[in-house]
């Protein structure tokens, strides 16, 4: 019988970080037979192969090698295979919850025609890394309001009908890096008049060490992803980008809910990196914007 999940997870040089998913995927209590497990080796210097077979025993796992071409293109090609009746996304960093795809088993009984996103939660004691999280958290808070009309997800915990991502399209393979696809993606699939809900107890940890240098880097990486994503809305007439600087104009609130559940020296130190994101992402998307000139 066909599996009712198929996982993907694109992973590309973290040989231990896919390990350790593929060691917490062995851990749901969700039946095994019932779900499929699929990495995809986005073109890592060294085969993963003696990575994976530990767990090919308590696994249905299928491991796909391609050149070098990002996550987009990574999990569309996992979805290409894929024999369940869902797809579910996390990333090789990620640490899904014994009971996540129970959640999204449940999750789909409620409503089978629609996108659903999880939890994400840090697992790092690394103020870069929850720093990150803390983003996370404030960009869902505002594009999440509602749970039943949910507008964005990030990519490292989602999970939808096979069909349904065969129908609006995939991944946009031509987003570099991880920088906003997901994002496309969800405007995608709003347009096409497909729902999106979010559960918070649909949880997956995240283990993403960061340093100041990789943290600028990898925000300002997503400004430039972000310059592409409103050229794309705009060109099929999806959202303006003035619609989104709604965020901007929350955020300050959005940011009192936060920093109201700190001590003041956490609150202070999280404040300075808030800034740098927001330096560090307008620094990408004019630097995009002059490249694209």
């Amino acid at each position: 019988m066909a599996p009712t999940f198929s996982v993907i997870v694109p992973t590309c040089n973290r040989p231990r970080h896919i390990g350790g998913c593929l060691r917490a995927l062995t851990r749901q209590s969700y039946p095994r037979e019932r779900f499929e497990v699929i990495v995809v080796d986005d073109g890592s210097r060294e085969p993963l192969d003696r990575i994976v077979a530990p767990y090919r025993t308590c696994l249905d796992l299928t491991l796909l090698r391609q050149s070098n071409a990002g996550p987009a293109t990574a999990r569309n090609t996992g979805a290409s295979v894929a024999r369940g009746t869902y797809l579910a996304f996390t990333d090789d960093d990620c640490r899904p919850r014994g009971d996540w795809l129970g959640r999204l088993d449940t999750a789909f009984h409620t409503g089978p025609g629609r996108m659903i996103g999880g939890r994400t939660v840090n697992r790092l004691r690394n103020c870069y890394s929850a720093a990150s999280q803390s983003i996370v958290d404030v960009v869902y808070a505002f594009y999440n309001r509602d749970p039943a009309a949910a507008r964005f997800f990030a990519s490292n915990n989602i999970a939808m009908p096979r069909k349904m991502f065969e129908a609006a399209g995939g991944f946009d393979g031509h987003f570099f890096k991880g920088a906003s696809e997901d994002r496309e993606f969800c405007d995608r699939w709003l347009l096409c008049g497909y729902p999106m809900a979010y559960d918070p107890d649909v949880v997956v940890q995240h283990l993403h060490r960061l340093t100041l240098r990789s943290f600028c880097a990898q925000h300002f990486t997503y400004g430039r992803g972000a310059l592409h994503y409103h050229a794309v809305r705009a060109r099929r007439g999806s959202g303006r980008m003035r619609d989104d600087m709604r965020f901007h104009e929350q955020l300050p609130y959005h940011l009192r809910q936060l920093f109201s559940q700190m001590n003041p020296t956490r609150a202070a130190r999280l404040l300075a990196l808030l800034m740098l994101w927001q330096v560090a992402n307008a620094a990408g998307f004019a630097y995009e914007r002059l490249r694209a000139d």
